[in-house]
């Protein structure tokens, strides 16, 4: 299934400066019971979110109005613990398509790519003043630009990031795996005939 393509996204930012996020505080494994990738989000974080009955919680940034966005800032280690592919879906789910941290499990990078979610690892200190910056500034914008591998904000604070050649390809296309290979139909069309 083609996704949209990614190319340049600038938005506002939601700030949530917790280190060791792990998938089960992502989606709790009690919401886990659906097999397709819709309906994730509104359980997103849930028991950060959400008091015991179901009351949102003031004090937790995805409940504060004055963060919005496509962009998660998010602390040090997200994505940490199983490897559920649903705390991706999840973040799609809610809206969000970029997720910013100085580090990331590799199974959550990879199930992130994997379903249109671009993970940017950035270092330490630049994640530092993008929660700072956001925090005090819920207005402030951030871009992020695939093609060259940057995010800025807007005071043209920059920092690049890496992406496997591969994965940047599918998101700049707007391409699952399945795609690129059929978008490869004819060189592997031309290369079965010469041999």
């Amino acid at each position: 299934m083609s996704k949209e393509k990614f190319i340049k996204l600038q938005s506002t930012a939601v700030p949530l400066s917790i280190e060791n996020i792990d998938t089960d505080q992502i989606i709790p494994a009690r919401f886990l019971k659906a097999t397709t990738r819709e309906g994730f989000g509104e359980n997103l974080f849930r028991d950060w979110r959400y008091t015991e009955t179901g009351k949102p919680k003031t004090d937790f940034a995805l409940n504060n109005p004055a963060y919005q966005g496509k962009i998660l800032v998010a602390g040090k280690n997200f994505g940490c613990g199983s490897s559920r592919e649903h705390a991706a879906w999840a973040l799609f789910d809610y809206g969000f398509r970029v997720v910013i941290s100085s580090f990331f499990a590799d199974i959550f990078k990879n199930n992130a790519l994997n379903n249109a979610l671009l993970p940017i690892q950035v270092s330490d200190s630049f994640l530092k003043q993008l929660l700072h910056t956001v925090e005090k500034n819920p207005s402030a914008k951030i871009t992020v630009d695939l093609e060259n591998q940057t995010v800025t904000l807007e005071n043209s604070v920059s920092e690049s990031f890496d992406i496997n050649p591969y994965k940047k390809a599918c998101l700049i296309n707007g391409y699952d795996d399945i795609d690129y290979l059929l978008n490869l139909r004819e060189e592997i069309r031309e290369y079965d005939l010469k041999n």
